[in-house]
């Protein structure tokens, strides 16, 4: 049951919604933070939008904030500084630990932690230099390159052959200093919203695009998402488990998403992590908040909730 206006405002007292920031995925930082600013505010909360710059700090205490709800996408928001900067002045925050928000943003990473705990992930190398894309190559093509530290697909590309690796793999240097070559897999895409233990329900990911691209997400009315997804109760728990273990490895918290794909003989690849999702009324999240039942005013309630247990 969700609390009265009253209640909510009492649990939480004063709360920044932290949106915007200064990464590649500020706009959709800024739509997602003022959804969730509505909605707090339909549920009675004291809530404010707060634009972080260089006395994020200083506005958070000398406005007497009492909690944070951390709504920024990718580098700064999503990789551990926010969380590490609000520890430091003892303010509850919602998702993530450092950790967790750190590791789940390292793409390279994160992966060589799934690897050492045995979780499935597809074979990848490390590009620092143009002289690696040689031990790209001998992973076979297609490869999928990917900048190790963005999110939303940006600077990401599927390439068949060693003219548009180099290609790729210039494109994405200039997103990130490092880049991850990854094998291919050919299947179905899935993607697992993690709440607080609770794994919801998966979401089946389809487009006509060469894969899940920054246009499939935020552009296109040809991408499909299924929920329920089509698999079998048995096969939709298995991922699910799976997500959850991913999730932990990684020392995620909270809340969040865990993407993978499925090969055509069923075997599953965890693909990357996402502490901070999007959370417009039309992202993955909240539609599969919905399908378990959760109106977005309660997912948005149940996320407040995280960081309670930041004292």
């Amino acid at each position: 049951m969700t609390p009265q206006p009253e209640q909510a405002t009492n649990r939480f007292g004063k709360v920044a919604v932290l949106l915007g920031g200064r990464s590649a995925e500020r706009e959709i930082s800024l739509k997602s933070g003022s959804a969730v600013l509505a909605a707090l505010l339909r549920l009675g909360v004291e809530a404010h939008a707060l634009d972080p710059d260089e006395r994020v700090l200083e506005r958070l205490r000398g406005d007497a904030f009492d909690r944070a709800f951390v709504v920024l996408h990718g580098r700064g928001g999503e990789d551990g500084s926010i969380q590490g900067a609000l520890e430091t002045i003892g303010m509850p925050y919602t998702g993530s630990g450092v950790l967790g928000s750190a590791l789940g943003m390292d793409k390279y990473r994160c992966k060589l932690a799934w690897t050492g705990r045995g979780l499935p992930t597809e074979q990848s190398v490390l590009l620092r230099t143009e002289a690696d894309l040689v031990d790209a190559e001998a992973l076979g093509f297609p490869l999928m390159i990917k900048p190790v530290h963005e999110g939303s697909s940006i600077g990401m590309a599927r390439v068949e052959d060693a003219e548009t690796l180099k290609e790729a793999w210039r494109m994405a240097s200039r997103y990130d200093a490092l880049v991850l070559a990854e094998r291919w897999v050919d299947g179905l895409e899935y993607t697992c919203a993690i709440l607080g233990r609770d794994a919801l329900p998966l979401i089946r990911l389809e487009t006509p695009h060469a894969f899940y691209d920054f246009d499939a997400k935020y552009k296109a009315n040809s991408t499909r998402y299924l929920c329920p997804c089509g698999l079998t109760e048995s096969e939709e728990s298995r991922l699910q488990a799976l997500a959850l273990d991913a999730f932990e490895v990684a020392g995620a918290s909270g809340w969040g998403r865990v993407d993978l794909m499925v090969d055509h003989r069923g075997q599953p690849s965890l693909l990357e992590i996402n502490t901070v999702p999007g959370m417009t009324d039309h992202s993955l999240v909240p539609m599969a908040a919905r399908v378990a039942g959760l109106s977005f005013d309660t997912l948005v309630l149940r996320i407040l909730e995280t960081s309670l247990d930041r004292g």
